[in-house]
């Protein structure tokens, strides 16, 4: 007999947060010029992903493409497809009041006041610290499947998703451009040989997207900080210099606010109290179950 391929707790959230986009959509279709597309697109991920369920242990590379290859596929396509909603369904921008919110915080605005450190060699330092993001969750995920599997990488999983669709909903409830389209500098920021080229690369590959608030890549980096000191003590040790110069970029970059970062490690903060309240909770019931 067949034996039945029941859903992990990240494959509920990822089919929970489709829903979610598909609804909006349609509620929102006549405002969205590609509403008909993106509701098909949501609907085929849907569709693959109970595929990739009922198939996931066929063999070796069934398993990589369920474990890692579509859930990172998936939170790449719908960032992406983010660009064609936020400003159609919610078109008054919060960079007003943002940088509103670091004049009060700073009495300046900090991207403005670091100006004065800024060196070539240190931007293309920090612009490469800044790409990190998109490996960070990927190095984790490979050595959490490789060295813990089960349990531990199914739950590493689900915190990064919760992580990634939760400061996507704040992205389509406070959409914000960030500083680099909002204020005036003194000066252009440059590297010496590699900022403006993966500056360029990163600007075609994530496009001009209201995305600023919360900081995304501070949400994910310290939640990635978080999941290696529990599980993987030294990729922890490894990633923390990593994360902080990360986290230090985003603002000598000017792709946000200091305000956007501490959204973002509330962002992070949220992230592990909801997994662990969550998955607290499913130990309990596996347990009066049992």
């Amino acid at each position: 007999m067949h034996k039945l391929s029941l859903p992990r707790p990240a494959d509920f959230l990822n089919f929970m947060f489709l829903v979610f986009l598909m609804a909006v959509v349609t509620i929102f279709h006549r405002d969205i010029p590609d509403s008909s597309f993106l509701i098909a697109a949501y609907s085929s991920l849907i569709f693959l992903q109970v595929a990739l369920i009922h198939y996931r242990d066929r063999n070796g590379l069934s398993r990589w493409i369920y474990d890692l290859i579509f859930p990172t596929a998936c939170i790449l396509f719908v960032f992406d497809s983010l660009g064609k909603i936020v400003h159609f369904i919610n078109p008054r921008d919060i960079d007003p009041v943002l940088i509103k919110l670091d004049y009060l915080l700073f009495g300046a605005n900090p991207a403005v006041v670091i100006e004065s450190i800024t060196r070539p060699l240190l931007t293309d330092v920090l612009q490469l610290a800044y790409a990190s993001y998109y490996f960070l969750p990927l190095t984790l995920g490979i050595t959490l499947k490789t060295r813990q599997g089960g349990d531990v990488f199914d739950r590493s999983l689900f915190f990064i998703m919760l992580c990634f669709y939760l400061s996507y909903v704040g992205y389509m409830l406070w959409p914000a451009l960030g500083p680099r389209f909002t204020i005036n500098y003194g000066s252009e920021l440059s590297g010496f040989l590699l900022a403006n080229s993966v500056q360029e690369f990163l600007n075609k590959l994530e496009g001009i997207k209201r995305d600023a608030f919360p900081s995304g890549h501070t949400g994910i980096a310290l939640t990635v900080l978080y999941l290696s000191f529990r599980y993987e003590r030294r990729l922890f040790r490894i990633s923390l210099p990593f994360v902080f110069a990360l986290i230090f970029s985003t603002v000598y970059l000017r792709y946000h606010y200091v305000v956007d970062v501490m959204a973002g490690v509330f962002l992070a903060l949220i992230t592990v109290v909801l997994g662990e309240t969550y998955y607290g909770f499913r130990s309990e019931r596996v347990d009066i179950n049992h």
